[in-house]
């Protein structure tokens, strides 16, 4: 079989295997030592994985991910998650839809902590969610607002996917944080004016909640002060270069520790916990970079990339074009793959088709994770969708989607803005240069 033969073969191979239910680490390890040994050898494949597993263990750079998972982890036993929607909820909550959009601002900033969508989904909706019932909100209508915001967390930095993807691309950690920030604003706006339109044309889908007092007011800004300045200087410095990105993390997580000594949160039982999450998380996401890493080393054995990339700049396709395109397939395959393992399957196959057409690399990563996100509430996976229905089990599914169609044609629209204008991701790295 020719290289190009193997290749398809092992995108096939690689995406039976993914709905089959094998973790997406073991899946691309799997694949990509296969391909490889049919290519070159099995004794040099094996060979490459140990290069590969020990090169990537001993990266400096990939110590980032764990620092940043142990500071979220403390910022959660420092109990930071509910007070970004409650400072929300008190600003604007007396309006309609004000909890609703409190919800997206606790999601915004409760993103800026975790880097996970999931994580920021669980954890805002287990405040959020019951006190939107409790005003009287519809169900399908606030479940589909925190689907919706839970997105967020999965591009506001320190995003993990942007760590990830920052380290495959070899691009870097700091541009890519840089260039978040527009779109998640921006992101968050879209999902704003759909709830001012969804509450103006329907007032029963989020009734207005009591005021709270100015004193009220005051209180959750205190409680929040501490988190929003560490967070704020952590990311800030990074962005503007001050540190690198282990040494931001270093110093989110000795901040993070400093908080929760502050907060008196800062027990025995609360470390243990956080250095066990962080370690089985970090321990799963090395897995998964050490197969994509191999995936992508058998990916470019097979010549396909160039050859797809030489297809594109030789025929003259045009840029907006061939983005719409990958945009497409990115959709389709986020109806049914989660969001890592679509990012790490297209990674090494889009990647040179984007340096082939002149386009950023820190724009892609952006667009990519941006198109990744609306995967965590495109049905049928919905993952987003999922976590809410297991904390409302009696919302259906379908009254969770239904309500999430007005935040999906927000995204696409959003998703638009970012392809037509790419100067909204790349004008701060640029003037930060």
């Amino acid at each position: 079989m020719t290289p190009e033969l193997v290749g398809i073969l092992g995108f096939v191979s690689l995406l039976l295997v993914l709905l089959g239910g094998i973790p997406i680490g073991a899946a691309l390890a799997l694949v990509g030592m296969a391909g490889l040994a049919l290519i070159i050898s099995p004794e040099a494949a094996l060979i490459k994985a140990g290069v590969v597993s020990f090169d990537t263990l001993s990266r400096y750079e990939l110590g980032v991910l764990p620092l940043f998972m142990l500071m979220a982890q403390l910022c959660f036993a420092a109990g930071a998650s509910r007070d970004f929607f409650e400072l929300a909820s008190r600003l604007i909550g007396h309006r309609r839809g004000g909890l609703a959009i409190a919800s997206i601002g606790g999601c915004a900033g409760f993103g800026a902590i975790s880097g996970s969508s999931l994580a920021t989904v669980a954890t805002v909706s287990a405040v959020a969610l019951p006190e939107m019932r409790r005003q009287g909100y519809k169900p399908g209508f606030a479940t589909g607002t925190l689907a919706a915001g839970g997105t967020l967390g999965s591009l506001t930095p320190p995003s993990g996917a942007l760590i990830v993807y920052g380290i495959i691309a070899e691009q870097s950690i700091g541009k890519l944080f840089a260039a978040a920030i527009a779109p998640v604003v921006t992101q968050a706006l879209f999902y704003v004016v759909a709830i001012v339109l969804l509450c103006r044309l329907d007032p029963a889908k989020g009734p207005a909640a009591p005021r709270a007092s100015w004193a009220e007011r005051r209180e959750a800004m205190l409680r929040i002060l501490d988190i929003g300045l560490l967070v704020g200087f952590v990311v800030g410095g990074l962005v503007v270069g001050w540190f690198t990105p282990t040494e931001a993390a270093s110093i989110g997580c000795v901040g993070a520790l400093l908080l929760c000594a502050f907060r008196r949160k800062l027990t025995v039982k609360a470390l243990h916990g956080a250095l066990v999450e962080t370690l089985k998380t970090t321990g799963m996401i090395y897995v998964i970079v050490i197969g994509a890493i191999l995936f992508s080393t058998f990916v470019s054995v097979t010549g396909i990339p160039e050859h797809l990339a030489s297809f594109v700049h030789g025929d003259g396709a045009n840029p907006l074009l061939a983005v719409i395109a990958m945009a497409a397939v990115l959709l389709l395959l986020g109806s049914f793959l989660d969001g890592l393992a679509l990012m790490l399957l297209t990674i090494p196959l889009f990647l040179p088709v984007v340096g082939g057409l002149g386009l950023s690399p820190i724009w892609f990563g952006i667009f990519l994770v941006r198109t990744m996100e609306i995967g965590f509430v495109h049905p049928p996976l919905g993952f987003n969708v999922y976590v809410i229905h297991s904390m409302a089990r009696d919302i259906s599914l379908g009254t969770i989607f239904r309500g999430i169609v007005p935040f999906l044609l927000s995204d696409f629209l959003h998703l638009a803005l970012l392809i037509a204008v790419p100067g909204l991701a790349l004008w701060l790295p640029e003037l930060l240069k």
